[in-house]
């Protein structure tokens, strides 16, 4: 017997939010992002740092939407 009350509803994958998830996705592909040696961090040059500023904004995208959307 099923209890309508406790029956979840059908989930959507329709939300806004979920255009948040091509940032980093297309942020990388920008070429002009690339296109410098400077400013360099800790002796790095801006092509490395910037790897890992787009490792954490993918996270970043990832978990709000996670949370948005559950």
């Amino acid at each position: 017997m099923t209890n309508p009350e406790s029956a979840q509803k059908p989930r959507s994958d329709r939300s806004p939010w979920n255009w948040l998830l091509f940032l980093p996705i297309v942020l990388p592909l920008l070429p002009f992002l690339f296109n410098s040696d400077e400013p360099r961090l800790f002796g790095f040059p801006l092509f490395y740092w910037l790897q890992l500023a787009f490792i954490i904004v993918g996270v970043s995208c990832t978990t709000l939407v996670y949370r948005m959307t559950r």
